[in-house]
């Protein structure tokens, strides 16, 4: 039976979904980073999905989402995005170290995953953490340079933008530190799996494609990369696309 707890770790709001045959006992693990103004909730099919499969997955709540949602209004919310990116990133090593230190985690199975924000938040991921060894980014996209100057252009055509020419030049070099289009070789051939709608309007599918076109140089196991479009499909991860993903990570980590 498919186990679903609520398991605050380090104060960080999070749902564990595991087998319950598995309490206590090393597993291959799964990380899912939900999208912008959703919640851990949200992820919970692809979860039990996984699950089903025997993996550990957990499902936390990004900062100003879900339980950690403070009261900030929607457009105060959209300034934090890529603080919010940059915090999911730190925290996934809280994760981490907390399966090691509670011996949950089979050894070379950690794999992260995520929907639009959460995807950017994975593609970043590789780039900081060797110990991820497979990934899965659902609409998301590894161009985060471009895709921070896209937001911004947003902002400014909507109004004037709060943030001092600083304020950006600090976020700019932090985003290039893990801007996996910048950094391919950081992957080393591990497993890495993209979905993306082909009509997606909001995180632009050729963000994703074209990386994926340029990265193939840099893998000789063509088994360990791929890319799925799905075609007429916009902002929405599918259920064909969450089955792809629990296929990808069976493949990969189990």
């Amino acid at each position: 039976m498919i186990g679903i707890y609520q398991e605050p770790i380090k104060g960080i709001p999070c749902l564990h979904v595991v087998d319950q045959k598995y309490e206590g006992k090393a597993r291959p693990a799964v990380i899912y980073f939900h999208g912008f103004t959703s919640a851990k909730e949200q992820n919970l099919p692809i979860a039990y999905m996984l699950a089903e499969k025997g993996f550990r997955v957990f499902l936390p709540d990004s900062l100003h989402h879900g339980e950690r949602n403070g009261g900030l209004s929607d457009e105060k919310r959209q300034l934090a995005f890529f603080e919010i990116v940059l915090k999911n990133i730190s925290e996934l090593e809280i994760f981490h170290q907390y399966l090691l230190d509670h011996t949950l985690l089979k050894e070379g199975a950690f794999g992260v995953a995520g929907t639009s924000m959460g995807g950017i938040t994975t593609s970043a991921a590789l780039v900081k953490y060797p110990w991820v060894n497979a990934a899965a980014v659902m609409m998301g996209t590894p161009k985060l340079e471009m895709y921070a100057k896209q937001l911004l252009h947003y902002v400014e055509k909507n109004g004037q933008s709060p943030f001092t020419r600083a304020d950006l030049d600090l976020l700019f070099e932090k985003l290039a530190d893990i801007d996996l289009s910048t950094h391919m070789e950081s992957l080393k051939e591990r497993p890495l799996m993209f979905w993306h709608g082909e009509n997606d309007k909001v995180v632009p599918f050729e963000q994703s494609y074209t990386f994926y076109q340029t990265v193939q140089s840099f893998y000789k196991k063509e088994e360990n990369l791929q890319f799925i479009g799905e075609k007429g499909r916009e902002h929405k991860v599918s259920v064909p696309a969450m089955h792809h993903a629990t296929d990808w990570f069976e493949r990969h980590l189990l």
